[in-house]
């Protein structure tokens, strides 16, 4: 069952296609404080951000799986990803795991907890959790000059 309700829908910024949803997630990611490779999915058709709350949404075709070499881990991102953002964090994630060992693990936040730090630490439900450096999800690419293709609406919602 999707947490992107037709309530959310109607008061949230929306993005369609893959290259201005990955410019739209990079961008909301430095916003926050966190590294803009954080969420590294592919073939996005839509992206979401509802402002009042920090609602964050990114629905792809298909799940997807990433290697980061720099930690040695791959990580599974489902057809739909959501969370709450605020700064320097984003909570109640859903749709991402990780491998440890033979085992993918949910992973339900990411934080840096000290803006002076070069650490990102992720946490599962069970308050487990393990920390990175940065700079390992920190991707340095050119920023395409795509054009808008957001729906902004214009609402007043204070808790969803």
């Amino acid at each position: 069952m999707s947490l992107v309700t037709p309530q959310i829908r109607a008061i949230a910024e929306i993005c369609y296609g893959d290259a201005i949803c990955q410019e739209q997630i990079k961008l909301q990611l430095e916003k926050m404080g966190l590294p803009n490779g954080l969420l590294p999915v592919k073939d996005i058709e839509e992206c979401g951000y509802v402002k009042d709350t920090g609602f964050v949404w990114i629905r792809q075709k298909k799940p997807s799986k990433n290697n980061n070499e720099k930690i040695g881990k791959i990580s599974s991102y489902a057809t739909e990803i959501t969370g709450y953002m605020e700064k320097f964090k984003i909570k109640k994630l859903t749709g991402v795991k990780s491998k440890e060992l033979l085992i993918w693990i949910q992973l339900t936040e990411a934080s840096i907890n000290d803006q002076s730090t070069d650490k990102i630490t992720f946490w599962t439900s069970s308050g487990i959790h393990k920390s990175y450096p940065v700079s390992a999800f920190q991707v340095d690419d050119e920023k395409k000059n795509v054009e808008s293709e957001c729906v902004v609406k214009d609402a007043q919602v204070k808790e969803i």
